[in-house]
């Protein structure tokens, strides 16, 4: 298991729209794996590598039947801040990127990330702290609004250093307890680890493919799938495989038909959610392969939210799509944790089934 590429793209800042840091690192990492690297014009990043004999070697040209392309659609960007305001005290205001329940966010280190460097700073909501607060002023939830980083700066140095729009991050450390890995940015630079880790499974088991495997490392997916749907209009796949987290619910306080995954039981095959319904061949398909080589699987459905699947499934021409996904607990927050098994569940059934299209 390769903990350090993921530590490392974990720790990575990159926002829905400033990815370009997470991009670098998967550039670097991912070289001698594929035929040719490309970016468009949103910032995604195309990978493509194509059909391979036995041995790994590279296929001629000239074969009369195109190859099945299929698309890995991973994104890179995280949930984060933007800076919307700057008072003459040096107090900072900021906008969401990104989908946040407020509650989480009371207290927080964070990294400012501005063209001048990273700086370390405070993020609380304003108003009164619990000594001189009111009872009521205690069950208060604050609005995104409310929210304010401090650096610790005078009112000048901050407004030196850094600009409207530059953003800022969560600053926690990458942990391994138990047989769980813990960092913010799970989402989804598990997928972007997959997205690796996968290929180069397939390329050091010099694993022969008909298909034409094209992973697309995606920006803006927090937003709305942007990047994904620049990205689907490029490739023209026949085959989107969108791969992301999604909840693993199975903590105390919530029912057990809300759980969606449970960690430790494998891979996630996703089936719906709010964006799109999968093909419901390519589920059987995968769930076959998944029995067939002793990789464990759980089926799901979320009810809300959605991913870059349904932009593969729904862009141009469309194509037929499906989810693989990685059940996490504790999702957009500072915490997000997923199982070890799950996540080389997940790599193990990509490796497996992607050759066989």
């Amino acid at each position: 298991m390769n903990t350090d590429l993921l530590k490392r793209l974990c720790l990575t800042p990159g926002v829905s729209g400033r990815e370009e840091r997470v991009r670098a690192l998967v550039a670097k990492e991912i070289k001698g794996l594929f035929d040719s690297v490309e970016d468009d014009a949103m910032g995604n990043l195309i990978c493509r590598r194509g059909p391979r004999a036995s041995g790994g070697k590279p296929v001629a040209g000239g074969s009369k039947k195109k190859p099945t392309r299929v698309s890995l659609l991973c994104h890179m960007d995280q949930i984060g801040f933007y800076v919307r305001h700057i008072d003459d005290k040096g107090f900072i205001r900021v906008g969401n990127a990104g989908g946040f329940d407020t509650r989480n966010l009371f207290s927080r280190r964070m990294t400012l990330v501005t063209s001048s460097g990273d700086i370390s700073c405070v993020m609380n909501p304003a108003g009164r702290p619990v000594h001189i607060a009111s009872e009521e002023d205690k069950k208060k939830i604050p609005d995104i609004k409310d929210l304010m980083l401090d650096t610790g700066l005078s009112g000048a140095e901050v407004k030196k250093r850094v600009k409207i729009g530059d953003y800022a991050v969560y600053a926690d450390p990458f942990l391994e307890i138990g047989n769980k890995y813990v960092c913010e940015a799970m989402d989804n630079r598990v997928a972007c680890w997959l997205g690796i880790e996968a290929i180069r499974q397939i390329d050091q088991k010099k694993t022969p493919h008909a298909c034409e495997i094209v992973v697309i490392f995606t920006t803006q997916e927090e937003v709305g799938l942007r990047g994904a749907k620049t990205g689907s209009a490029i490739v023209e796949a026949d085959i989107g495989i969108g791969i992301d987290v999604t909840l693993s619910c199975d903590t105390p306080g919530v029912p057990v038909d809300e759980a969606v995954t449970e960690q430790g039981k494998g891979f996630g095959l996703h089936v719906m959610d709010s964006s799109f319904i999968a093909d419901y061949k390519l589920v059987d398909d995968i769930e076959a392969c998944a029995k067939k080589n002793r990789i464990p699987y759980q089926r799901t459905i979320l009810l809300r939210g959605g991913q870059d699947g349904a932009a593969a499934q729904q862009t141009g021409k469309g194509a037929r799509a499906v989810g693989i996904v990685v059940g996490t607990r504790y999702i957009h927050t500072t915490t997000e944790m997923i199982d070890k098994k799950d996540l080389a569940a997940a790599r193990d059934i990509l490796a497996a089934w992607v050759p066989t299209l």
